[in-house]
């Protein structure tokens, strides 16, 4: 049986972590079940702080700090994981996003963040914040598109996303934001770097009605279902609800558009902008 995956350190604080975490209880010959009892957390959520796949809550670092005779380690590079760019609600999902090898979307209102162009998340962020100063809304849109570079390696992570019909025509920013916002999702598609499927209106009622999903799924750990509302979110580990939120995006795809119907449409709207801005 494959001992457990070897974390580099260096690849990120929540990394750096885990594998201080994984050397310090192997050297205090605790298993991770036993280590579990003393957090009152099961063993297999201890193997997921030691690779990375949970963040590490203040309080357990303080008591592993003592757990673990580790002077302090814990409690002061989980303050340091804790300074992040993302708002609060987002913070893990960010981490788990950016560890993903497949990330399933379902986006009923707008472009998702991995594939907005700069002009579309300025224009989503000023209405997030109506009264912000503009170097907020700076450091806002970097973060997205920091985010987004993801995408820059050609094939890793796979992502598959399913946009409502209302996301290609709520107008976001004005006509010429949204031509090329949607240039921009077409032309990752014809690069084969994404999947994209458009869920019609006449598609009618559909099991996500009630918000966006994301569903994402790792080499070394289990999947994950985040759920986002008004400024709140909520990362789902629990395998049957997960299972369920999966029936539920498979469910979404068997009503949308096939890939070349959808880019096919997608092309006609952004045309329709490009057309529209030009008679201003």
């Amino acid at each position: 049986m494959p001992g457990p995956k070897k974390l580099d350190p260096s690849s990120s604080p929540r990394a750096l972590l885990g594998a201080e975490l994984r050397h310090r209880r192997e050297r205090s010959d605790l298993s991770q079940s036993e280590l579990g009892e003393l957090l009152y957390v099961s063993g297999s959520f201890i193997g997921h702080l030691e690779n990375g796949s949970r963040s590490m809550q203040m309080d357990q670092a303080i008591k592993l700090d003592e757990f673990l005779n580790a002077d302090g380690f814990f409690e002061r590079n989980c303050a340091a994981l804790e300074k992040s760019k993302y708002p609060d609600h987002f913070v893990e999902a960010a981490e788990a996003e950016a560890r993903a090898t497949e990330i399933k979307e379902y986006a009923p209102q707008l472009i998702p963040g991995l594939l907005q162009t700069e002009a579309y998340a300025r224009a989503v962020f000023w209405e997030y914040h109506p009264t912000a100063v503009e170097s907020v809304i700076d450091e806002l849109v970097a973060a997205r598109l920091e985010r987004a570079q993801l995408l820059a390696d050609p094939t890793v992570p796979l992502l598959w996303a399913v946009l409502d019909e209302s996301v290609l025509r709520r107008r976001v920013g004005g006509p010429d934001v949204m031509a090329a916002a949607l240039r921009h999702i077409a032309g990752l598609i014809r690069r084969h770097r994404i999947i994209v499927q458009v869920l019609p209106f006449d598609a009618g009622a559909h099991m996500a009605l009630e918000g966006p999903l994301k569903l994402m799924a790792f080499p070394d750990a289990p999947p994950l279902a985040y759920l986002q509302a008004l400024g709140t979110g909520q990362l789902q580990d629990d395998p049957a609800t997960v299972k369920q939120y999966e029936l539920t995006y498979d469910l979404v795809v068997a009503s949308a558009l096939s890939p070349t119907a959808s880019l096919a449409l997608i092309e006609s709207v952004a045309e329709d902008y490009e057309h529209e801005a030009q008679q201003f």
